[in-house]
């Protein structure tokens, strides 16, 4: 294994070896997640105060910042325990008042001797009609004025680190920072008009007004770019190292694809058919195909995985389709074998239910290659269930799995093709973050035939209307979702409102009519229930969020979601895009308790006006921020420390064409740029790229 490049030694250090940082101070830092000088060299300014030397105090309207010289005069200590020290002073034209509290009197006298000229920076209010300041920031002889930058920055802090502290500890480690060869594209910085990464740190640290603050300034864009480049070029050599695993060429003769297209009622989206020829292309080259299949909700993306499966069977071989649940599994078993109708393709499922003789029926069929397409649970990768040919892996709602699961499915096979699918709308910065190793194909189309869903805001204050019109919508032979409030992040406290929902809707309804389904029921209660509604046993399914994704019963046309303020964006479209699967007119209730909060307002709105997946999960991502948008759950979105994904979207797909070029001409980094880009890895402490060379 390599280790660090000695150039980088200083910025590895510990803290306590900066000018004024001492043990204490080092182990406060930590509550910032800084551990070396490199750590605070990358905790930018999240702020600035403007301290431009001003006339007097009148050039301002309190409360405001001011820096002002003044004379020093009387000094009236506290007349009894508690009570703040006051010294008069005046800026030529103005008195005004420095306020202390707990302030030792000598030391005052000594910092603002009677008579003395001084300059004060701090907040200047007003108390009781006279202007004063409490606790200014700086008090300096006129000679040391130059001291107090005009624009100060003003630093994230923790317990026991103070603004002085941290200016203090970033110009220690400014002091220490080596000139590092230049691993950035040479057209690229002349383009952006982006300063060296030594100049860049040294004036992000030291923004000279508001407008260098910026995610835009150039300094800024430039070490974000750093970051994002390092990260890329990390997946860009994983993606390589995987291509480099030989994989199959798997080319079918089209006759399946063609029988099942033909029987179809309708024409699939251009972007269906754009996707299913970009599958079919990575499936004939002789590398592993590692591809996402992105799609909005209800856009068909298992028209696509059907027919990526296909060319596995056109080729001899054998494609698996694994669900997070199922549910999704069997719905998935259902939908494939319908569209499939006649053709001479057999397909089985295989989940954790599976037993006996019927389950060893499925494992013989897959192991004499008589099965072509499986569907099923992570059951598909259990260790008995041996495939004779795997030549394609398909994941549907990757995220719900842990990398080691998909890496047992894909070593089922010699080197299936993967290909991943998600419901989810990801924005593409934080797609590029998270699957920036993978090809990304994108359904941003809605098949034809599915109806607009119309979607209402409604106070929870009329609920006996709601109900009401359920009641008559139920009379119509109409099926509903009622999806019970996110309490908590607590299964039992929202347990505890279905339940109650549940008995009360159950009290208003026909007798029969309204089932239940909780994340804390057998999986045969729940599949139970939901079948009963998917049969049309019953015409109100009272849930909580265990039905977000994949049931689809297309007589379902109205969604009600209680207290739709606690929920996510996301997590609303998702729930939205259960019903509007059939004919009939769609119709989603956001029912609200008010008063509704700024956000609250705008991300219900937001979902009244669209019903573009991709526009809401981008607001989402202006709104909550990148780590709540992809959720706990996705750990696989890096943290960065100056990138910012919600603005600087952009400079993750130029990083990622930038690395991707890069080791399309460099594979193993020995050039001149390529020498420099492994500094880079070291600096942002990418090891895992480091292995991935190889050689250090």
């Amino acid at each position: 294994m390599a280790s660090r490049p000695e150039i980088l030694f200083p910025l590895f250090a510990g803290l306590d070896t900066l000018d004024g940082v001492g043990p204490k101070t080092a182990r406060a830092l930590a509550g910032l997640d800084i551990a070396t000088p490199r750590d605070l060299l990358l905790t930018l300014p999240a702020n600035g105060i403007d301290r431009t030397r001003r006339e007097g105090i009148r050039a301002v309207t309190p409360p405001a910042m001011i820096t002002v010289e003044v004379t020093v005069g009387l000094h009236r200590p506290p007349a009894r325990k508690g009570r703040p020290h006051k010294v008069e002073v005046t800026d030529g034209t103005t008195p005004f008042l420095l306020v202390f509290f707990h302030a030792h009197d000598d030391w005052l006298r000594r910092a603002l001797p009677a008579g003395a000229r001084r300059v004060v920076s701090g907040k200047l209010e007003l108390f009781d009609g006279i202007a004063q300041i409490v606790h200014p920031d700086h008090i300096v002889t006129p000679e040391e004025a130059r001291t107090i930058p005009p624009f100060e920055p003003v630093y994230p802090l923790t317990q026991g680190v103070t603004q002085r502290i941290m200016a203090r500890a970033a110009r220690a480690a400014l002091a220490r920072v080596p000139d590092l060869p230049e691993w950035g594209d040479a057209a690229l910085i002349a383009r952006e008009g982006w300063p060296a990464w030594r100049a860049a740190l040294g004036a992000a640290h030291a923004p000279a007004g508001p407008a260098d603050l910026s995610p835009d300034a150039a300094p800024r864009r430039r070490l974000a770019y750093d970051e994002l480049f390092a990260h890329q070029v990390t997946l860009a050599l994983a993606r390589a190292r995987r291509r480099r695993a030989k994989g199959f060429v798997t080319a079918g003769d089209g006759r399946l694809r063609r029988a099942v297209l033909d029987a179809l009622p309708f024409v699939p989206t251009g972007a269906q058919t754009r996707a299913i020829d970009e599958i079919a292309a990575d499936m004939q080259k002789p590398l592993r195909m590692n591809r996402l299949l992105q799609g909005d909700v209800g856009a068909g993306k298992t028209l696509v995985a059907l027919m990526a499966l296909l060319i596995a069977a056109e080729a001899g071989g054998q494609g698996v389709l694994m669900a997070p649940t199922e549910i999704l599994a069997r719905q998935h078993l259902k939908n494939m074998t319908d569209l499939l109708g006649d053709t001479p393709v057999r397909i089985a499922g295989l989940t954790g239910r599976d037993r006996g003789a019927e389950r060893q029926a499925v494992l013989d069929g897959l192991a004499a290659g008589e099965i072509a397409i499986l569907v099923g649970t992570h059951a598909v990768f259990q260790p008995d269930v041996a495939f004779h040919d795997l030549r394609l892996a398909v994941i549907d709602e990757q995220h719900r799995f842990g990398v080691a699961q998909r890496m047992e499915l894909g070593a089922k096979g010699a080197a299936p093709d993967v290909l991943v699918m998600t419901a989810t709308p990801i924005p593409r910065s934080l797609a590029l973050a998270q699957y920036g190793d993978m090809d990304a194909s994108v359904l941003d189309e809605k098949p034809p035939g599915r109806s607009p869903v119309r979607t209402a805001l409604v106070s929870a204050g009329r609920m006996a209307e709601v109900v009401d019109h359920l009641r008559r919508a139920v009379a119509e032979g109409r099926q509903a979702y009622w999806v019970c409030p996110l309490v908590e992040e607590s299964e039992t406290v929202d347990l505890t409102a279905a339940e109650a929902r549940f008995a009360a809707l159950r009290a208003a309804l026909p007798p029969g009519q309204v089932g239940l389904v909780h994340g804390q029921m057998g999986h045969a209660d729940r599949d139970a229930a939901m079948a009963a509604f998917a049969a049309g046993e019953t015409a109100v399914l009272v849930a909580t969020t265990v039905i977000e994704v994949g049931v689809d019963v297309p007589n379902a046309s109205i969604m009600v979601i209680e207290r739709a303020e606690h929920f996510g964006l996301s997590q609303l479209h998702q729930l939205r895009g259960r019903v509007g699967r059939g004919a009939a007119q769609s119709t989603c209730l956001l029912m609200f308790a008010p008063p509704l909060g700024e956000a609250a307002r705008r991300r219900l709105e937001i979902l009244r006006e669209t019903e573009d997946g991709f526009r809401i999960a981008e607001t989402d991502l202006e709104m909550r921020g990148a780590g709540d948008v992809l959720g706990t759950a996705q750990s696989g979105l890096p943290r960065f420390r100056v990138a910012d994904l919600e603005h600087q979207a952009g400079l993750m797909a130029t990083a990622q064409a930038d690395a991707r070029a890069l080791l399309a001409a460099d594979p193993a980094l020995e050039g001149p740029r390529g020498q420099a880009v492994r500094v880079l890895l070291w600096l942002m402490e990418q090891d895992r790229a480091i292995r991935l060379i190889g050689v250090g």
